[in-house]
């Protein structure tokens, strides 16, 4: 499949992460596929198929990856460290994530954003990286049991020490990533810099509030699921239910919950107007219905890289192949704008009838520009 290694103009473009000085692809490589899965999730990547993967991945010019402690158990990150000790370490950001329970029995302190737990997970993720530092370490979600203090002076401590450049969540309401971005100034701490959310077509109320701190404060947006589990690839058609792969799987798992599989995988009318309506424009351009999923968000101006994940090299390859060279036109942004606009609940529905396009464009967006230098 060499004949599929793209030219220069095909490659990943490199933008700024947020409002940092951090460089990425604007496409990252997620590797939750990588390793066995601790939910039981069939398909994933052993070792040998997820070093293809991320080989392919950099021949594209890619430079981004991001896993977590948790996906595998550490299996992912494992995986990731392997390949990584063969390779020239500063010519990749790597990202990771601490939060979640990694099961170690009768440890009650082993979950969470405690300066305990992320301190001996931070160590942890290092040597199973086979690296003294991450590019970018993420709260996988917020910890209502922990003060928001005690996390974000851990987390500057491990910048201070060298083990982090920089800081991110993940998960995050707009409340809680508004009193991170406060508390943070307030304490003269280093900025968080990301904010990886679940952000796609199909999926789109972060917009209201999560993304809003985004703008404010010059982070920048790491939507996973951009292709809601498979959904907008385009290969589940109207009228029939998915019988194959990952959302086959979930669609059985559905059934055995006595639950609609057609509402648990949200396979609505309107889902399939927008997928029909991205299988359209993408005929017009020779390009597949994925494609035109990744590449809308690629021109949100809040968006720095998509993740995405990959279990061949023909998805990883169709995938990769939205990120430069070729754009949706102002109409074609339009149409799946208007076809996917998620419903508005008060009280946004209500001050949207005092704004409306009442915006300081210069105010909020200053940091955009930065991205296309």
């Amino acid at each position: 499949m060499a004949d599929l290694v793209p030219n220069e103009q095909q490659k990943l473009r490199s933008v700024f992460l947020g409002k940092s000085g951090l460089r990425v692809s604007n496409i990252c490589l997620g590797a939750m596929t990588f390793g066995e899965s601790s939910w039981g999730v069939p398909g994933q990547c052993d070792e040998e198929s997820s070093h293809q993967i991320i080989k392919r991945y950099v021949e594209w010019g890619g430079n981004f990856l991001d896993t977590a402690d948790v996906y595998g158990r550490g299996r992912s990150e494992t995986i990731i460290g392997k390949w990584l000790e063969t390779q020239p370490r500063d010519n990749y950001v790597i990202a990771t994530k601490v939060r979640m329970n990694m099961g170690s029995e009768g440890n009650q302190n082993n979950v969470g954003l405690s300066r305990r737990h992320i301190t001996a997970s931070i160590d942890a993720s290092l040597d199973r990286l086979k690296t003294n530092y991450v590019d970018l370490y993420q709260a996988h979600a917020f910890d209502d049991a922990i003060s928001l203090e005690e996390t974000l002076r851990t987390l500057d401590d491990l910048v201070r020490a060298g083990k982090v450049r920089y800081v991110g969540v993940s998960n995050f309401t707009g409340w809680q990533l508004q009193k991170l971005v406060d508390t943070s100034e307030k304490l003269g701490l280093n900025p968080i810099v990301g904010l990886q959310q679940q952000y796609s077509l199909l999926c789109r109320e972060a917009e209201f509030e999560p993304f809003q701190v985004c703008k404010m404060s010059g982070i920048g947006v790491l939507p996973w699921s951009p292709l809601k589990g498979g959904l907008l690839t385009g290969k589940v058609k109207r009228g029939v239910g998915p019988t194959e792969g990952r959302l086959g799987w979930a669609a059985e798992n559905a059934k055995k919950r006595n639950q609609s599989a057609a509402t648990t995988l949200g396979l609505t009318d309107r889902a399939f107007d927008i997928i029909e309506a991205a299988e359209a424009i993408g005929k017009t351009k020779g390009r597949s219905v994925a494609q035109i999923a990744l590449r809308w968000l690629l021109q949100k101006d809040v968006v720095s890289s998509v993740i995405i994940g990959a279990r061949t090299l023909a998805q990883l390859d169709d995938n990769l192949a939205a990120s430069n060279g070729w754009y949706l036109t102002k109409e074609e942004m339009k149409q799946l704008d208007d076809l996917s606009k998620p419903s508005i609940a008060y009280p946004y529905d209500f001050i949207s009838l005092f704004n409306g396009d009442r915006k300081n464009r210069n105010a909020i967006n200053q940091y955009v520009a930065s991205l296309d230098e």
